[in-house]
């Protein structure tokens, strides 16, 4: 059960990007449909007539669309547009693309119908159910595209917090982290030294439920010392202190083992959103910003060179059932991992090699009782 339990708690629980899988899905999807059709044995001109409407009428519902949009915007052209009506025209629907695509189409089904009445009678029939969708609100895009297509632009409220979490705190303090616990180390020569524990740890907790005091939180995490504070001049601050707390985690020998350790305080913002109607912000989306943020954070750690081997996430989903050093246990297993991973930098950079000094008892000098050279072997050469 402990092993399980273990097993689990070290799932990952961030979710990775979006593959090209759904697009790999329409083209296998299309390609079925295109067998479906040639194994039906439809005639020709028919089936051109039919998929030439079809591109005509959804090309009109795009047109459509987009002229609904636009008689919204034309009144927003000097705050949104920069008094542009090109630029608005762009931003509801593509001329370049949909004009000539409707063009063709309807050339397409001129060609093939022949009767310019009939094929005007099923333009209007198709844009009056079009407009009719628009009206019910039945084209709405689906959740996932939703997330998809804010996953992608990085505009969503998670990449914002990312960002402004990592040039506003993480870029100033975490490349001068290892000076304070070099300094905090030399202050405490008695104290056990680990260097891959010399970083700030991070805790995420999903919920976004943060602890002021982390002693209130576990009470096996124990509030040690501050750590060198750093001041700088910020954004019209004078003398702006950035400083950080080292605590002494209690494992289950009563050992102790000390770290700087705090939460991420933007997901104290999510928790806010979810809690103001104001917001608009469900508990769900909560978690999966949580998670993004995350994500998003996780990556531009990792492509800052001066943030490198600081910093530690510790993402956990903390259990139903309410434990009092589930804290302490999250924390106790990254600092030993971080101790096995220094440990073995140590053996790759210092491997075993044959001892090559000799043992008295297994040394034989042989030692001339005279003052004159002797030979040292005893067989008479």
């Amino acid at each position: 059960m402990c092993r399980e339990r273990r097993r689990q708690r070290r799932a990952p629980l961030i979710p990775q990007p979006r593959g090209g899988r759904a697009r790999r899905a329409v083209l296998l999807l299309l390609g079925a449909c295109a067998a479906a059709l040639l194994l039906a044995g439809q005639p020709l001109l028919p089936t051109a007539r039919s998929l030439a409407f079809h591109f005509a009428t959804l090309q009109a519902g795009e047109l459509l669309k987009g002229l609904c949009y636009l008689a919204e915007e034309i009144f927003h052209l000097e705050s949104r547009h920069r008094g542009s009506f090109w630029r608005a025209l762009s931003s509801c629907l593509s001329p370049r693309w949909h004009g000539p695509m409707l063009l063709v189409c309807g050339s397409a089904c001129v060609a093939l119908l022949g009767d310019g009445q009939k094929l005007g009678l099923h333009l209007i029939l198709a844009s009056l159910c079009q407009l009719l969708i628009l009206a019910l609100g039945l084209q709405k895009p689906s959740a996932v595209e939703m997330s998809e297509m804010s996953e992608r632009s990085k505009q969503n409220v998670a990449h914002g917090l990312a960002w402004s979490y990592y040039v506003g705190y993480l870029k100033i303090i975490l490349p001068r982290l290892k000076k304070s616990m070099e300094e905090f180390s030399r202050a405490n020569p008695n104290l056990p030294a680990c260097r891959k524990t010399w970083k700030l740890h991070i805790l995420f907790p999903l919920s976004c439920e943060i602890y002021d005091d982390l002693e209130k939180a576990d009470s096996n995490i124990q509030y040690v010392t501050e750590l060198t504070e750093t001041i700088l001049a910020r954004a019209g601050i004078k003398k702006r202190v950035y400083k950080h707390s080292l605590y002494a985690i209690t494992d289950e020998e009563n050992q102790l083992w000390h770290c700087a350790v705090e939460y991420a305080t933007p997901l104290q913002t999510l928790f806010a959103m979810s809690q103001e109607d104001c917001a608009a912000f469900s508990r769900e989306e909560r978690l999966e910003q949580a998670k993004l943020f995350y994500r998003a954070l996780e990556e531009i750690l990792r492509g800052s060179k001066e943030c490198a081997d600081a910093y530690r996430l510790i993402a956990y989903e903390e259990p139903e059932e309410a434990e009092p050093h589930f804290l302490s246990r999250e924390l106790l297993w990254h600092l030993r991992q971080e101790h096995l991973e220094e440990v073995a930098v140590l053996e790759r950079s210092h491997p075993h090699t044959p001892c090559t000094t000799l043992d008295s008892a297994e040394l034989n000098l042989q030692i001339s009782v005279s003052d004159l050279p002797q030979p040292l072997r005893t067989d008479g050469f």
